[in-house]
């Protein structure tokens, strides 16, 4: 049997009962799946769900929309979906969706069979060794140069991590930011993409599997048209906590603000924004808070260009 119909039978095995959250989950993952996931042998029960959900995660991002959303639903990675049985999860997204569960049926098979697609194509991945488990950033726009302050909280998955390789949750235009390190490393390399966000950390000292680490680090902008009008936090990983602050100031507060939460890329937020809209306190604020967030879905604030017109 080809790699693609074994992924394809066991995808559709782990869709049944509760999903990821099925009793003996090891007994319910084939070989197939577990080369994909990286899963092991010496791999606990909630280590094999967090694979699970991370790597099909990031594999259902890459999906339309519509299968997105009916994959999300089918396996329990969608926490509002998290039902005992398959048919209620199904229930469930044609109430969201408003189709009928047939159709929902069909476009589960027809999501199962591109993930199995694009799971046997992809190369085998590496693991980077941790991930995140808290991302706290704050955005200063009122001000001559702008400033982003993230703040992340990191778990080594592995012994032996002395460095991190980072996106930050920003996208920019023209030159690129002014990188500091607040506190937690040493910054080595600044030049890891296009626009200048992504960068190494140093460790101080190697953590061992299962430590954790803060770090902060600055970004100092040329001026407010460098920044895109979004703030976005897209996780390779789950991710417990997401904690975001952006202040415009009490004059140049923007027409529109609205929130991304599980969305599929930022224009995820466009659809039903005008029921939406975040409001902005008297000082020119808005706090967003997001907890277990889901592998490749889109986390965060989106604004309407136009402030203090």
């Amino acid at each position: 049997m080809s790699r693609h119909l074994e992924l394809v039978r066991e995808l559709k095995a782990l869709r049944k009962g509760r999903g990821l959250f099925a009793g003996r989950i090891y007994d319910r993952v084939g070989p197939a799946l577990r080369a994909t996931c990286e899963i092991t042998d010496c791999d606990g029960p909630a280590v094999i769900r967090r694979k699970l959900a991370d790597r099909l995660g990031e594999l259902i991002a890459r999906l339309p929309a519509d299968l997105g959303q009916v994959s999300l639903a089918a396996f329990a990675i969608e926490s509002d979906a998290r039902f005992p049985l398959y048919q209620d999860r199904v229930h469930w997204a044609a109430v969201r969706l408003d189709r009928d569960p047939r159709t929902v049926r069909r476009r589960v098979d027809e999501a199962i069979n591109q993930l199995a697609e694009l799971a046997a194509d992809a190369p085998v991945r590496r693991a980077c060794g941790w991930r995140t488990t808290e991302l706290r950033v704050a955005v200063a726009l009122d001000r001559e140069q702008p400033e982003v302050l993230v703040q992340r909280r990191v778990v080594a998955d592995e012994d032996g991590v002395r460095e991190l390789g980072i996106t930050a949750p920003i996208q920019v235009t023209g030159p690129r930011p002014d990188i500091r390190v607040f506190y937690g490393g040493t910054l080595v390399r600044q030049d890891l993409a296009a626009d200048g966000c992504a960068f190494a950390l140093a460790l101080p000292t190697s953590l061992a599997k299962g430590a954790s680490h803060d770090i902060a680090v600055r970004f100092r902008l040329p001026d407010e048209r460098a920044l895109r009008p979004h703030l976005v936090c897209v996780p390779p990983h789950p991710c417990e906590l997401f904690d975001l602050r952006v202040r415009f100031g009490s004059d140049r507060v923007p027409p529109r603000v609205w929130p991304l939460s599980g969305a599929y890329g930022v224009d995820g937020g466009e659809q039903g924004c005008q029921d939406r809209q975040l409001p902005v306190d008297r000082a020119g604020e808005v706090h967003l808070r997001f907890r277990q967030l889901v592998p490749g879905l889109a986390y965060g604030a989106r604004w309407e260009s136009g402030a203090g017109s």
